[in-house]
């Protein structure tokens, strides 16, 4: 999988990838889907580490979200902060309140 690369035609506009590095699958759906973390250079481009959803044969994605390695880091900084600074059963206890807030109420 690390030199999986796929062109897509979609509306006249040639959208190319390659996945250079596989990091981590964060979930995986029933359907074989998963969110995974990659660095994949998109239509030749700088190759940036994304976050997406994936089919099993990496030839369909979502939307997903790119980042520099600068970004990255930052990012992962401040993960690791948070889950230093919170213990885990409050983070448990805090979880479906935000998601409450962030769906309107419906869990």
């Amino acid at each position: 999988m690390a030199n999986n690369q796929n062109d897509r035609q979609r509306n006249n506009n040639e959208v190319t990838f390659e996945i250079k590095e596989h990091i981590g699958v964060i979930e995986e759906r029933k359907d074989g889907w998963a969110k995974e973390v990659n660095i994949v250079a998109w239509n030749g481009g700088q190759a940036k580490i994304d976050i997406r959803d994936w089919d099993p044969d990496h030839e369909r994605m979502t939307r997903g979200i790119t980042l520099f390695e600068d970004t990255a880091e930052k990012l992962a900084k401040a993960l690791t902060e948070r889950y230093n600074d919170i213990p885990a059963a409050q983070r448990q206890q805090e979880a479906p309140q935000a998601t409450a807030q962030a769906t309107g109420g419906q869990v």
